[in-house]
């Protein structure tokens, strides 16, 4: 006995849902028993019946998607494709400014070294956002410090900067000067011992005229000689924000001393300035001395190891006459004799601010230094609290000068000897 299909064959059915002419159903359907046949032809309704209410939804549909469905479609891609633009260009946008946003500049400085071919510092990755950053005695050199130079200008964490001692000549003084004219953060900076040059030297001082934020600036042992004193002297005149200046250590010699001297008298805001160990004799000595006297802001000046001669202490000795703010001066080793010491004296007669006054390792005799001190005597508005006559070989009056001074200023400490012990604590070292 043939089987009958258990529901209808969709693949044999007409496109308008009804069955296939001779499909072959109905003769089976004829042959089969009674119960088979029922079955079979509830299940054939059934599939009609399912088949004519698809056709209706089918039909109810259809309609509508071929009067709107290209244009839906239409509208649906482009708002898909206008959606798909605007999320690719928001991530674009996102990428390009996490890119961008650097503020230690860690990112810039490796590829910088990169491109540089040097080796990036680890020390300074490590601490770039640290407000104190020290970097001595690293071997730096030209490119290493150019590399660190370009992530400084962006960098908002670092204060104070010290690249002493690195080797960075003129080419690393440059890059240094070009990122302070960009950087409003690093407000101390010491390249001391780096071999600056006349154009890295040139390229500093040209700072001082851009820079709003630098207070202190270390220059000490580059060597510097006059050829480079017009640009700092030029630069001093009229910065009023530098506060620290260190020019200890180098060559600036007479020509400088006039220069800087010139510009001494004209600024107006330097309170620390040091250029001891330097060759500021003569002409160059007595120009700085004027200076002082007509400098209202200085509050700290070491002029130590110049060779400034009788000549220097006396133009010192008419500057404390008229100078009412400085505190501190530094005159040790400057080859000043009893006649220097004797000038100097009478400026400390009416002198009324300073504080310290060192004067150690000078040929002045146990005479120059009982004169400085029956001048601090003779003032009763004098301020002093140290003196300081390390290494000058002194007499037995000079013991009976301190005890005078000291019933009118009982304060006042007298170095001898290179020691820091006053003659009150240790008499035995008079002789």
């Amino acid at each position: 006995m043939p089987k009958l299909p258990l529901s209808p064959v969709l693949e044999q059915e007409s496109e308008d849902g009804g069955p296939v002419p001779g499909g072959g159903s109905g003769s089976d359907a004829g042959q089969g028993s009674p119960r088979r046949s029922s079955s079979a032809a509830v299940s054939r309704s059934s599939g009609e019946l399912q088949a004519v209410h698809e056709d209706c939804t089918c039909s109810s549909g259809d309609a509508e998607v071929d009067s709107s469905g290209e244009e839906s479609e239409e509208e649906a891609e482009a708002e898909a494709d206008d959606q798909g633009e605007d999320e690719w260009d928001t991530d674009l946008e996102l990428e390009e400014s996490k890119a961008a946003y650097d503020p230690a500049g860690k990112v810039k400085y490796l590829h910088t070294c990169q491109a540089y071919g040097v080796v990036p510092i680890s020390y300074f990755v490590r601490h770039m956002k640290d407000p104190e950053l020290t970097l001595m005695h690293r071997g730096l050199g030209p490119k290493g410090v150019k590399a660190l130079a370009l992530s400084l200008t962006s960098n908002t964490s670092v204060l104070k900067l010290n690249l002493s001692d690195n080797g960075i000549e003129e080419d690393g003084a440059v890059a240094v000067a070009e990122m302070l004219k960009e950087n409003c953060y690093i407000s101390d900076v010491d390249l001391s011992e780096n071999r600056v040059g006349v154009r890295g030297a040139k390229a500093l001082a040209a700072v001082f005229l851009e820079n709003t934020t630098l207070v202190a600036l270390k220059l000490s042992g580059n060597e510097l000689n006059d050829s480079v004193a017009k640009y700092l002297a030029d630069a001093f005149a009229v910065n009023n924000k530098v506060e620290l200046l260190d020019l200890s250590h180098n060559m600036l010699g007479e020509l400088a001393g006039e220069l800087l001297g010139a510009a001494i008298s004209e600024n107006a805001g330097m309170k620390e300035l040091d250029l001891s160990w330097n060759n500021l004799w003569g002409k160059g000595a007595v120009a700085v001395a004027k200076g002082l006297g007509a400098n209202i802001f200085l509050r700290v000046l070491d002029l130590s190891y110049n060779g400034f001669g009788n000549s220097g202490a006396a133009a010192l000795g008419n500057a404390l006459k008229a100078n009412n703010v400085l505190e501190e001066l530094h005159i040790g080793n400057n080859r000043i004799s009893l006649e220097g010491a004797l000038q100097l004296a009478l400026g400390l007669k009416q002198n009324k601010t300073l504080r310290s006054l060192s004067v150690p390792r000078n040929p002045i005799q146990s005479a120059g230094c009982v004169g400085i001190l029956k001048a601090i005597q003779a003032n009763p508005d004098a301020a002093l609290e140290v003196v300081d006559f390390s290494e000058i070989v002194v007499k037995q009056d000079f013991a009976r000068h301190c005890d005078a001074v000291w019933e009118a200023f009982p304060g006042l400490q007298i170095k001898h000897d290179g020691t820091s012990r006053s003659f009150r604590v240790d008499r035995s070292k008079v002789s």
